[in-house]
Protein backbone atom coordinates (compact mmCIF):
# COMPACT_ATOMS: atom_id res chain seq x y z
CA UNK A 1 0.00 0.00 0.00
CA UNK A 2 1.32 3.60 -0.88
CA UNK A 3 1.81 6.14 1.55
CA UNK A 4 -0.61 9.08 1.95
CA UNK A 5 1.11 12.12 0.10
CA UNK A 6 0.90 15.32 1.92
CA UNK A 7 0.95 18.50 0.32
CA UNK A 8 2.91 21.14 2.60
CA UNK A 9 2.63 24.55 2.10
CA UNK A 10 5.99 26.27 1.00
CA UNK A 11 7.37 28.99 3.43
CA UNK A 12 8.61 32.48 1.59
CA UNK A 13 11.72 34.34 2.64
CA UNK A 14 11.14 37.85 1.17
CA UNK A 15 14.63 39.36 1.72
CA UNK A 16 16.49 35.78 -0.41
CA UNK A 17 12.73 35.30 -3.02
CA UNK A 18 12.95 31.74 -2.17
CA UNK A 19 10.96 29.14 -1.11
CA UNK A 20 12.26 26.98 1.90
CA UNK A 21 10.95 24.38 4.63
CA UNK A 22 11.57 23.66 8.00
CA UNK A 23 12.81 19.51 7.91
CA UNK A 24 10.50 19.31 11.53
CA UNK A 25 6.96 19.62 9.85
CA UNK A 26 8.53 16.69 6.79
CA UNK A 27 10.17 14.69 9.63
CA UNK A 28 6.37 15.27 12.09
CA UNK A 29 4.42 13.86 8.63
CA UNK A 30 7.27 11.21 8.29
CA UNK A 31 7.24 9.49 11.81
CA UNK A 32 3.26 9.53 11.06
CA UNK A 33 3.40 7.73 7.87
CA UNK A 34 3.11 10.16 4.95
CA UNK A 35 5.36 11.07 1.95
CA UNK A 36 5.15 14.93 2.22
CA UNK A 37 5.86 17.10 -0.77
CA UNK A 38 6.41 21.08 -1.00
CA UNK A 39 3.94 23.04 -3.34
CA UNK A 40 4.09 25.94 -5.54
CA UNK A 41 3.80 29.33 -4.43
CA UNK A 42 2.12 30.74 -7.48
CA UNK A 43 -0.09 27.56 -7.71
CA UNK A 44 -3.59 29.46 -7.17
CA UNK A 45 -5.04 29.18 -10.79
CA UNK A 46 -3.97 25.29 -10.70
CA UNK A 47 -5.39 24.78 -7.22
CA UNK A 48 -7.67 22.08 -8.14
CA UNK A 49 -5.20 19.87 -9.84
CA UNK A 50 -2.56 20.63 -6.94
CA UNK A 51 -5.24 19.27 -4.61
CA UNK A 52 -5.93 16.67 -6.57
CA UNK A 53 -2.99 14.41 -6.27
CA UNK A 54 -2.69 14.93 -2.49
CA UNK A 55 -4.16 13.05 0.32
CA UNK A 56 -3.64 15.78 2.77
CA UNK A 57 -2.61 19.06 2.73
CA UNK A 58 -0.62 20.49 5.66
CA UNK A 59 -1.01 24.34 5.80
CA UNK A 60 2.06 25.94 7.46
CA UNK A 61 3.23 28.55 10.06
CA UNK A 62 4.56 31.78 8.31
CA UNK A 63 4.01 35.77 7.54
CA UNK A 64 0.85 37.38 9.09
CA UNK A 65 -2.44 37.27 7.16
CA UNK A 66 -3.51 39.94 5.48
CA UNK A 67 -6.00 42.29 8.02
CA UNK A 68 -7.75 42.69 4.66
CA UNK A 69 -9.24 39.83 4.08
CA UNK A 70 -11.26 39.94 7.71
CA UNK A 71 -12.10 43.74 6.78
CA UNK A 72 -9.58 45.53 8.73
CA UNK A 73 -6.58 47.81 8.02
CA UNK A 74 -3.24 46.59 8.79
CA UNK A 75 -1.96 48.71 11.64
CA UNK A 76 1.90 49.23 12.74
CA UNK A 77 1.54 46.07 15.41
CA UNK A 78 0.84 43.78 12.09
CA UNK A 79 3.67 41.87 10.87
CA UNK A 80 5.29 40.66 7.16
CA UNK A 81 2.72 39.93 4.70
CA UNK A 82 2.55 37.84 2.06
CA UNK A 83 0.39 38.49 -0.58
CA UNK A 84 1.19 35.38 -2.62
CA UNK A 85 0.74 32.59 -0.11
CA UNK A 86 -2.85 34.15 1.13
CA UNK A 87 -3.86 33.83 -2.36
CA UNK A 88 -2.65 30.35 -3.27
CA UNK A 89 -4.40 29.42 0.70
CA UNK A 90 -7.52 30.56 0.22
CA UNK A 91 -7.67 29.28 -3.41
CA UNK A 92 -6.23 25.67 -2.11
CA UNK A 93 -8.50 25.37 1.10
CA UNK A 94 -11.55 25.89 -1.00
CA UNK A 95 -10.80 23.32 -3.55
CA UNK A 96 -9.58 20.88 -0.72
CA UNK A 97 -13.01 21.34 1.27
CA UNK A 98 -14.55 20.56 -2.14
CA UNK A 99 -13.03 17.35 -2.93
CA UNK A 100 -13.26 16.81 1.11
CA UNK A 101 -9.56 16.19 1.42
CA UNK A 102 -7.99 15.89 5.08
CA UNK A 103 -6.32 19.07 6.27
CA UNK A 104 -4.30 20.60 8.76
CA UNK A 105 -3.51 23.97 10.00
CA UNK A 106 -0.87 24.91 12.44
CA UNK A 107 -0.20 28.48 13.64
CA UNK A 108 -0.10 30.94 10.71
CA UNK A 109 -2.44 27.76 8.86
CA UNK A 110 -4.98 27.85 11.88
CA UNK A 111 -4.98 31.99 11.39
CA UNK A 112 -5.31 31.68 7.57
CA UNK A 113 -8.35 28.82 7.91
CA UNK A 114 -10.21 30.84 10.31
CA UNK A 115 -10.22 34.01 8.42
CA UNK A 116 -10.86 32.66 4.71
CA UNK A 117 -13.94 31.11 6.63
CA UNK A 118 -15.26 33.68 7.99
CA UNK A 119 -13.44 34.65 11.38
CA UNK A 120 -11.26 37.60 12.60
CA UNK A 121 -7.88 37.73 14.16
CA UNK A 122 -5.75 39.93 16.97
CA UNK A 123 -3.53 41.94 14.56
CA UNK A 124 -1.07 41.62 17.68
CA UNK A 125 -1.88 40.60 20.97
CA UNK A 126 0.13 42.01 23.65
CA UNK A 127 -0.80 45.65 22.22
CA UNK A 128 -4.64 44.87 21.34
CA UNK A 129 -5.47 41.94 23.69
CA UNK A 130 -2.93 42.96 26.96
CA UNK A 131 -4.57 40.59 29.35
CA UNK A 132 -3.32 38.04 27.39
CA UNK A 133 -0.57 36.27 28.40
CA UNK A 134 2.92 35.89 26.63
CA UNK A 135 2.06 33.52 24.27
CA UNK A 136 6.35 34.16 22.32
CA UNK A 137 8.17 32.09 24.21
CA UNK A 138 12.13 31.85 23.66
CA UNK A 139 13.78 29.16 21.93
CA UNK A 140 13.91 25.95 22.38
CA UNK A 141 10.50 25.22 21.42
CA UNK A 142 10.81 21.92 21.82
CA UNK A 143 9.00 22.18 25.36
CA UNK A 144 5.18 23.21 26.63
CA UNK A 145 5.20 27.56 27.69
CA UNK A 146 1.46 26.95 28.88
CA UNK A 147 -1.38 24.86 29.00
CA UNK A 148 -4.56 24.56 27.03
CA UNK A 149 -8.12 23.21 28.02
CA UNK A 150 -9.14 20.23 25.32
CA UNK A 151 -12.53 19.34 24.18
CA UNK A 152 -14.18 17.28 21.30
CA UNK A 153 -11.35 15.45 19.13
CA UNK A 154 -8.37 16.34 20.58
CA UNK A 155 -9.70 15.69 24.25
CA UNK A 156 -10.51 11.98 22.86
CA UNK A 157 -7.03 11.76 21.05
CA UNK A 158 -5.10 12.29 24.23
CA UNK A 159 -7.53 10.72 26.46
CA UNK A 160 -7.01 14.19 28.46
CA UNK A 161 -8.90 16.99 29.34
CA UNK A 162 -5.59 19.71 28.64
CA UNK A 163 -2.11 18.99 27.07
CA UNK A 164 1.03 21.31 27.69
CA UNK A 165 1.95 22.99 24.60
CA UNK A 166 4.73 25.39 23.05
CA UNK A 167 3.48 29.05 21.89
CA UNK A 168 5.33 31.33 18.93
CA UNK A 169 2.78 33.32 17.72
CA UNK A 170 1.93 37.30 17.94
CA UNK A 171 -1.55 36.61 16.44
CA UNK A 172 -4.80 34.92 17.45
CA UNK A 173 -8.25 34.21 16.71
CA UNK A 174 -10.64 36.98 17.77
CA UNK A 175 -13.62 35.86 16.22
CA UNK A 176 -14.01 31.78 15.32
CA UNK A 177 -15.35 30.92 11.95
CA UNK A 178 -19.24 30.02 11.50
CA UNK A 179 -18.37 26.68 11.16
CA UNK A 180 -15.68 25.92 13.15
CA UNK A 181 -15.84 24.98 16.73
CA UNK A 182 -13.02 24.90 19.08
CA UNK A 183 -11.31 22.22 20.76
CA UNK A 184 -8.19 23.81 22.76
CA UNK A 185 -8.60 27.16 24.83
CA UNK A 186 -5.35 28.54 26.54
CA UNK A 187 -5.91 29.51 30.56
CA UNK A 188 -6.49 33.49 29.03
CA UNK A 189 -9.35 32.20 26.68
CA UNK A 190 -7.48 32.25 23.34
CA UNK A 191 -8.94 29.72 21.35
CA UNK A 192 -5.75 27.38 20.32
CA UNK A 193 -7.40 24.44 18.30
CA UNK A 194 -9.81 23.83 16.24
CA UNK A 195 -12.17 21.70 13.95
CA UNK A 196 -14.71 21.80 10.99
CA UNK A 197 -17.70 18.80 11.86
CA UNK A 198 -18.55 18.73 8.50
CA UNK A 199 -15.46 17.71 7.10
CA UNK A 200 -13.77 14.47 7.12
CA UNK A 201 -11.14 15.84 8.63
CA UNK A 202 -9.96 19.83 8.97
CA UNK A 203 -8.02 20.38 12.13
CA UNK A 204 -6.27 22.94 13.45
CA UNK A 205 -3.37 23.99 15.77
CA UNK A 206 -2.09 27.35 17.25
CA UNK A 207 0.93 25.75 18.29
CA UNK A 208 3.67 24.04 17.07
CA UNK A 209 3.57 20.09 17.44
CA UNK A 210 6.56 19.98 14.38
CA UNK A 211 9.04 21.68 17.12
CA UNK A 212 7.96 18.31 19.56
CA UNK A 213 10.06 14.71 19.17
CA UNK A 214 8.85 13.37 16.21
CA UNK A 215 8.10 10.30 17.29
CA UNK A 216 6.73 10.12 20.55
CA UNK A 217 6.70 13.94 21.67
CA UNK A 218 3.27 15.66 22.28
CA UNK A 219 2.84 16.78 19.11
CA UNK A 220 3.23 12.98 17.48
CA UNK A 221 -0.83 12.23 17.77
CA UNK A 222 -1.64 14.95 15.98
CA UNK A 223 0.64 14.38 13.05
CA UNK A 224 -0.72 10.75 13.00
CA UNK A 225 -4.47 10.97 12.99
CA UNK A 226 -3.78 13.79 10.43
CA UNK A 227 -1.96 11.24 8.17
CA UNK A 228 -4.37 8.58 9.22
CA UNK A 229 -7.29 10.28 7.88
CA UNK A 230 -5.14 11.12 4.71
CA UNK A 231 -4.46 7.35 4.04
CA UNK A 232 -8.75 6.28 4.53
CA UNK A 233 -8.28 8.42 1.15
CA UNK A 234 -5.87 5.63 -0.30
CA UNK A 235 -7.74 2.66 -2.81
CA UNK A 236 -6.99 -0.73 -1.39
Amino acid sequence: MRKPIIGVLPLYDKERDSYWMLPAYFKGLEQAGGLPIMLPLDGAEDCAQLASVCDGLLFTGGQDVDPALYGEMAEDCCGELCPARDRLEQALLQAAVDQSIPILGICRGLQLINVALGGSLWQDLPSRRPESRNHRMERPYDRAEHAVWLTGPLAALYGADSLGVNSCHHQGIKTLAPLLRPMATAEDGLIEAFYHPEQSFLWAVQWHPEFFEPKSGPGAPIFRAFVQAAARRIPE
